[in-house]
């Protein structure tokens, strides 16, 4: 059953970029939101705000950068759905300033790059790609010198979350030596063991695949330095992020044989749309295998967060649900019978809860569920009031102190 909100869902605006799932799609209009406009490519700043002027809830992938300045102009919207792993495209704190939720789908392609990780570990340590190269060039590489199995071998995984367990289970089952590295103990999956610093990891693995988030701690963390802890012949995999790995001092080391393989997947600079040049100093070297920023392109991955991100989406817009949100406390509690559903989101200052209870007592409104949270920046109540007494209280919340948005969603 379709929930009746009380603003209409035809005048709901929602605003798809990037070629997001048809599930996505498919999952609003099943819940009877039909003002859906989708484009395929990113959209730049300017074009952006003056597009989102009139959008409540905006989609978007990895390219499309939402900033400060497009954010000032976008009046009516409610929450962002990142339809990707990330949301460093995302300025959040100025999302959270404005009580714009903004969710993302941080698990759903974890087998897509995990599977990947292993196929390219395989590809690697055979140098199938310089075999693949010369046959197609006509010559005849038949020589088993420089390719190993990768039983027995030791995968140093860096950053044990979600993709990087996933790695390590698929791991051992192909008889790989697991030990990973992470800024917070991790509980192992199988016969992993964690090490304490990243030259242990570094100068134990023979391959080192990277699964880090992007921030000032992992910014060039493959560099110059750290290079020199690999063992001679390993392999290098980054399907992280783009500025993780400095490529020109990786470079260095597989010209002078430190590395004797790498994959990447992320660069610190990516065009912006399929088709446009695209440049790197690892071009054309042996035993590297660069790809278009993929690792999580599957059909199966595209479908799976098309669902998870319009399904939260949905659950914020009709119950006020915010599990997921980067920027609004995670909050939820479940519908009650014979109640309209307040939202209010505020500065985080003292004594709004209690005002907002003071207003509604004053006027004999009945609050029949009530739940606040805070972050550093807001805090967000949920409130369910009589269905006799919603349509006042909802106005003098709006009106209490503090208020950033108020919505009444049923």
């Amino acid at each position: 059953m379709i929930q009746q909100t009380s603003y209409p869902k035809e005048k709901i605006k929602i605003l798809l970029l990037e070629n997001i799932a048809d599930s996505a799609v498919n999952e609003f209009e099943q819940n009877g939101y039909v003002n859906i406009l989708r484009l395929k490519k990113a959209v730049e700043e300017d074009e952006l705000k003056r597009q989102i002027k009139d959008v409540h809830i905006l989609g978007i992938r990895s390219k499309t950068q939402i900033t400060r300045a497009v954010l000032e102009n976008a009046q009516k919207l409610i929450a962002i759905g990142c339809f990707c792993i990330g949301t460093n495209q995302v300025d959040l704190k100025a999302a959270m300033r404005k009580g714009i939720a903004v969710f993302n789908a941080p698990y759903s392609n974890t087998r897509s790059v995990a599977e990947l990780i292993i196929g390219l570990c395989v590809m690697l340590i055979r140098k199938i790609i310089d075999k693949q190269n010369a046959a197609h060039q006509g010559i005849w590489l038949k020589d088993s010198k420089g390719s190993y199995e990768l039983r027995g071998k030791t995968l140093g995984i860096i950053g044990y979350g979600n993709i990087g367990s996933q790695v390590s289970v698929l791991a051992e089952a192909m008889g790989m030596n697991v030990i990973y590295y992470d800024i917070a103990t991790k509980l192992p999956h199988g016969n992993a063991k964690q090490v304490r610093t990243l030259r242990e990891l570094l100068e134990q693995s023979h391959i080192v695949t990277l699964h880090v988030p992007s921030n000032e701690t992992t910014k060039n963390m493959i560099n110059d330095e750290t290079l020199r802890y690999f063992r001679k012949g390993a392999i290098l995999l980054n399907y992280s992020r783009g500025d993780v790995v400095d490529l020109d001092a990786l470079k260095r080391y597989i010209e002078n044989g430190t590395i004797s393989g790498a994959a990447i997947d992320v660069f610190p600079e990516e065009p912006a749309k399929s088709g446009d040049p695209f440049t790197c100093v690892l071009q054309n070297m042996p035993n590297v295998i660069l790809t278009p920023h993929i690792g999580g392109s599957t059909e199966e991955a595209q479908a799976n967060i098309g669902i998870d991100v319009s399904t939260k989406l949905i659950k914020y817009l009709e119950l006020g649900s915010s599990e997921g949100s980067h920027t609004v406390p995670q909050v939820s509690l479940p519908p009650q019978a014979g109640t309209h559903r307040i939202l209010h989101i505020h500065e985080n200052v003292p004594g709004v809860l209690s005002q907002i209870n003071s207003e509604l007592s004053s006027r004999g409104i009945n609050v029949l569920g009530q739940y606040l949270k805070t972050n550093e920046e807001i805090g967000y109540v949920i409130l369910d009031v009589d269905q006799k007494m919603s349509h006042e209280a909802f106005q003098l919340i709006k009106q209490v102190k503090g208020t950033i948005k108020a919505r009444m969603v049923y």
